[in-house]
């Protein structure tokens, strides 16, 4: 669109003043007859402004106003774009997008910092919350389940600021993980074995690597005849078991009230009668009634967390726990974690911008102060790239322990030949 940025600003504000709201709430959610109005509407606004603008000029300011007025501005491309995972706003001149893991800056931009203020309020209204100087930082869930952050001056230095976690429409399933190079065949067996002999596994990685994207293709491996409950901050999880109840924990409203906790949800749930817990995330004290639940009889219960080795993960339990304010010593904490969990699965986005699992590691147990960590599969790097600068290396198979926890679970469930099949075992 090359018209100045003064013509627009001119022309966004006179269409903003002479604007019949009445008749625009009923065309909301008619985006042609929207637009036909705004047409007429920019041509009275552009004679009393004595401002000229051609036919093709008139209709892209048309189309700029009623994606403003529909709530999403300059990020409606954006967002029906299926490339794009991540919509990244810093200020009304910069608009970043993830495709494929890799960041990219877009052509899109904002008129001014006003306008990306007042469509950021937008979104946060539909989603009924509030977004101005007594709330700047907002964080919700958009109708179709993206992740929706919003922070605002002067909070935010350079402008409004706005953080999009799309949705993926797409579900994503052990195979496509194979075929993204992500795991190898012998390491999907194992995890769908792990799944189906319920293992307590916790998948630990740094953010956007695909941590929920792995805890929703594992989810498919859970039995059609169990009782599954979900917790979350923001309801990704697709399960598509018959026997699912979905929670979603709650921020203060307006009068800051209201709020539900993850910790308080997990309370909740163990007198649901639930067969396993998922746990969207794991972030601080509600750790702690997690690995009570999966001490108590919620085997095979799955939760995420954030950490980068598996070793990592271990002592970012060790800390949400002690933040639960519980006064437990160290060690009985640690013990808490050996008997709780039984697999850890560490998953990274590496710098050409593609995931991997880089570790599937089973928790053996306590050595003194120390937890045991055994690595059955791991993916080692060759410092090299392929011919589209991806990252190449293999997947080891390093086998199981005879007293792993898993083939004890396996010969229960009746999978144990499956499982010596992908280690060569007799």
């Amino acid at each position: 669109m090359n018209i100045a940025i003064e013509t627009l600003e001119k022309l966004r504000e006179g269409v903003l003043k002479n604007i019949e709201i009445n008749k625009i709430e009923h065309l909301v959610n008619d985006r042609g007859q929207l637009l036909q109005e705004m047409n007429r509407l920019l041509e009275r606004v552009t004679e009393q402004q004595d401002i000229y603008l051609n036919s093709q000029g008139l209709h892209s300011v048309a189309e700029m106003m009623v994606d403003e007025i529909m709530g999403f501005g300059p990020l409606r491309p954006l967002l029906e774009d299926e490339t794009v995972s991540d919509i990244l706003v810093n200020g009304p001149g910069q608009i970043y997008v993830e495709r494929r893991g890799k960041l990219e800056l877009t052509d899109c931009r904002f008129i001014n910092n006003a306008q990306l203020t007042d469509i950021a309020k937008r979104l946060v209204q539909r989603v009924g919350r509030r977004l101005d100087a007594a709330q700047p930082l907002v964080d919700a869930r958009l109708p179709d389940g993206s992740r929706l952050n919003v922070a605002m001056q002067p909070i935010a230095l350079d402008g409004t600021s706005i953080s999009i976690r799309k949705f993926g429409k797409s579900n994503i399933e052990l195979a496509d993980l194979i075929r993204f190079d992500a795991m190898n065949g012998q390491m999907a067996n194992f995890l769908i074995i792990a799944a189906r002999c319920r293992m307590n596994i916790i998948i630990s990685g740094g953010t956007g690597s695909g941590k929920t994207t792995l805890l929703n293709a594992l989810s498919k491996y859970i039995g059609s005849d169990e009782r599954i409950i979900t917790m979350e901050d923001a309801a990704e999880l697709r399960l598509m078991q018959p026997h699912v109840l979905r929670m979603e924990t709650r921020l203060a409203g307006v009068e800051n009230t209201g709020v539900v906790t993850m910790r308080a949800l997990l309370i909740n749930s163990l007198r649901m009668r639930p067969d396993r817990i998922i746990v969207g995330e794991c972030r601080g004290e509600e750790s702690f009634e997690m690995l009570q639940a999966m001490n108590t009889g919620h085997d095979g219960s799955m939760s995420t967390l954030h950490a980068n080795s598996p070793r990592d993960a271990i002592s970012r339990l060790e800390n949400m726990v002690m933040m639960a304010g519980m006064n437990i010593p160290i060690e009985s904490i640690r013990r808490n974690i050996v008997s709780a969990i039984n697999l850890i699965i560490q998953v990274s986005r590496l710098n050409d911008g593609s995931r991997k699992i880089m570790n599937i590691s089973e928790v053996m147990g306590i050595e003194g102060d120390r937890v045991i960590l055994q690595d059955i599969f791991s993916f080692k790097s060759n410092n090299e790239r392929d011919t589209n600068g991806r990252i190449t290396g293999e997947f080891i198979n390093h086998g199981m322990l005879v007293r792993s926890a898993v083939m004890k679970n396996a010969v229960m469930f009746n999978l144990e030949s499956e499982l010596k099949q992908i280690f060569n075992m007799e």
